[in-house]
């Protein structure tokens, strides 16, 4: 696998090696040693899966305590996905790297404890796949507001208007989230 770094610290797009024929393709998406090797020694607790239609805004979430680092990848249709940065210590605090992940480019995301996380699908019958490093704990949940201007997120709207659950619709500035260390 390749690991590419993002313009901030911490997350990380893991392309794995893929292996193709006139039969389709295989690739490891998961190898404990594999990851280990490449410096991301994790520890996965929970597994899960959505499935959205085009213009599905989902996020910006986190747990504060209790934070989930998550591996995340798309095994149908694509995604515009995001990670801010919400460790005060951090001199890249409130910054944020996105990255398209699609079946097609077959990438994975990694987002680390103490960000954000949040993604827009961009085709119709998108699943998203992601594996979290802590169970989830709707107790110590947050959002995010999707479009804090102190942030600033470049999404790709580009003619949609985001639907938006009700949860993070009340998303929180960037000033008033309970951040990490």
């Amino acid at each position: 696998m390749k690991i590419v770094e993002t313009t901030i610290p911490g997350p990380l797009i893991v392309e794995p090696r893929v292996l193709g024929d006139q039969r389709g393709f295989f690739m490891e998406t998961w190898s404990a040693a594999g990851f280990a090797a490449a410096g991301l020694d994790l520890g996965f607790v929970q597994d899960n899966h959505s499935r959205s239609q085009k213009g599905v805004l989902r996020g910006m979430h986190f747990q504060n305590p209790g934070p989930q680092g998550k591996l995340v990848r798309v095994t149908s249709g694509a995604v515009f996905d995001v990670a801010v940065d919400l460790r005060a210590s951090s001199p890249t605090f409130g910054k944020w790297a996105g990255v398209e992940l699609s079946a097609e480019n077959r990438r994975m995301f990694w987002v680390p404890e103490g960000f954000a996380h949040g993604f827009l699908t961009l085709e119709d019958d998108t699943d998203f796949l992601y594996k979290c490093t802590a169970p989830y704990a709707p107790q110590s949940e947050f959002s995010l507001a999707w479009d804090d201007p102190a942030v600033g997120i470049e999404w790709p709207l580009a003619g949609l208007d985001p639907i938006i659950s009700d949860k993070d619709a009340r998303g929180l500035a960037l000033a008033d989230v309970p951040v990490f260390a």
